[in-house]
Order: C-alpha cells, then sequence, then structure tokens
C-alpha cells in the first residue's frame, strides 16, 4: 500500500477546496475570502500541507471538516492573514488623540486618572507602541495615571513579535525622531535591530482574540483603534463590529479606522470628529 511520501502531490486549489477554506474562514473568523485571492491562499497554505504530510487540499479541508479542525484554527489563520503595519501609521491619529483624548484628561482630579485603550488587530505591534509613546509624552507625571493598552491580534506569530518589542533599524526609523531617542534602545549585540523601552512596554498588554467570538474584557475603553482590520469583513459582519466597539467604547470616546474605511451609513452611534475618526454620541 502506498504511504502519504510515496503519492504524488497535487497542491492545486480547485473550486470546491477554495469554496470551503472560505465558507470555514468566514464562519470561524468573519473573514472574507474573495476569488481574487485563490492564488495567495493556494501558496500560503502550501507549507502547511508539507508540514501535516497531507497529499492535496483535499485531505487538508477534510482534516478541517473533522475533529482537529480546532488544533489547525490558528495555523490556517497565521497563514491567510497579512500584516502591513508601521510605527505612526497615518500619524493624523496620533495627533488627535493627542488633543482630542490624552490632553483634556490632563486637568481630571487625580482618582479619575485611569486611562484604557484598544488596538484591535495590531499586528507586530507598531500601532500600539505608537499609541504608548504618544501617552508616555503627554500624560504627566506618568505615574500618577493607570493607563494600559489592550493589544490584540488573531495571529499570534504577530503578538509574539510585538511583546518582545524588537524591530529592526529601518522599522524605527518610522519613529519620530525625539521619540526614538527616547523610547528606543539599540540592542548590544545585534545593531541591525532596536528594542522598544520598558517605559512603554509595561502599558501594553498583548493578547490573542478572534473578533468574530465573544469578547472576554468588559471595558469601557477611552478610544479603540482598529484600522484595516474591517476592510476583510462583509457589510453585516462590519455592521455588527462597529455596534459592539460602541458598546466597548465610553460616551464620547473614539474609534479610529483605516483610510479606506467608513462609518458612514453604517451606524447612527457615532459622530466624524476627524478623518477617519469617530466619537460615540449614543
Amino acid at each position: 500500500m502506498n504511504t502519504v511520501e510515496d503519492r504524488p502531490s497535487d497542491f492545486n486549489l480547485g473550486d470546491r477546496d477554495f469554496q470551503f477554506l472560505a465558507s470555514f474562514l468566514s464562519r470561524e473568523t468573519g473573514i472574507i475570502l474573495s476569488d481574487h485571492k485563490r492564488q495567495m491562499v493556494s501558496g500560503r497554505l502550501v507549507k502547511r500541507l508539507r508540514a501535516l504530510g497531507l497529499r492535496d487540499f483535499g485531505d487538508y479541508c477534510a482534516m478541517l471538516d473533522g475533529p482537529r479542525a480546532r488544533d489547525e484554527i490558528e495555523h490556517l489563520v497565521n497563514a491567510i492573514t497579512t500584516n502591513i503595519t508601521n510605527f505612526f501609521r497615518e500619524p493624523h491619529h496620533f495627533d488627535h488623540l493627542r488633543h482630542m483624548v490624552l490632553e483634556p484628561r490632563m486637568t481630571e482630579a487625580p482618582r479619575r486618572r485611569k486611562l484604557r485603550i484598544w488596538s484591535a488587530g495590531c499586528s507586530s505591534g507598531q500601532e500600539p507602541y505608537s499609541i504608548a509613546m504618544t501617552i508616555a509624552d503627554t500624560l504627566k507625571p506618568a505615574e500618577a495615571w493607570d493607563a494600559l493598552i489592550l493589544a490584540t491580534d488573531i495571529d499570534t506569530n504577530v503578538l509574539k513579535r510585538g511583546a518582545e518589542g524588537i524591530y529592526t533599524a529601518e522599522d524605527t526609523a518610522h519613529i519620530p525622531e525625539t521619540y526614538r531617542k527616547r523610547f528606543v534602545r539599540r540592542l548590544h549585540n545585534d545593531p541591525d535591530h532596536m528594542q522598544m523601552a520598558d517605559e512603554v512596554k509595561r502599558l501594553i498588554r498583548f493578547k490573542r482574540l478572534n473578533l468574530h467570538e465573544p469578547w472576554p474584557m468588559k471595558g469601557p475603553f477611552d478610544a479603540i483603534f482598529c484600522r484595516n482590520v474591517a476592510i476583510y469583513f462583509d457589510k453585516p459582519t462590519q455592521r455588527a463590529l462597529f455596534n459592539r466597539y460602541c458598546d466597548m467604547l465610553t460616551m464620547g470616546g473614539m474609534l479610529y479606522l483605516g483610510h479606506a474605511e467608513s462609518l458612514i451609513g453604517m451606524n447612527d452611534r457615532f459622530e466624524v470628529s476627524d478623518k477617519t475618526v469617530y466619537r460615540r454620541i449614543r
């Protein structure tokens, strides 16, 4: 009898298997895979098929349709998701955060100095570290504040990188020079890589979270960053997601979206505060 190793491999992703994978991901994560992404999906999953000793995508789909599915979902999502991010990407958001969220809090009585911000879809951590640097530079004295950033993503690989806080010198070039001098440390044993300072690392908690599932945290948050995430969902899923975000925000709290995303016509519980920034009003 031939073993898996003896049989010829066929890594062609046909219609039936692609539709199964698209339905599976939509059901489990809310991510929508349009047909033009078939080649990307095929290319990224070939390594998983080889690692599992599977002959073809039919075998892989059969596994996802069985009791081993729970163990494979994390690997599947890690392979499929795209993580493109930079420090201080869309810099107007961080100016808005400073002037419209952080600075107004400076006059509050000490007993109210609690700040909670959520970076949803944080990728490898550049966004939450950009938020943390903005907080550390604005809220003074820092020790007078109970400030915390929740950084979540569905991809465990990028979360690990974010928690380590180590980036290439090219990555950190996007950080403003004054922040770079204060919050970035060169590694002694690796001059090509930098590490984020403890001052900002201690403000962030990295956690895995599937936005399509129940959320364990209760909030409320003063601001939520969810940039370039909703574009992977269909309109009904987007509407439900934005409504859940609204429930998690304080009244007047801010929701920051990506440059290609909008709440206009999607949710009447927000008003426009700035370019792709929305304030909860009800």
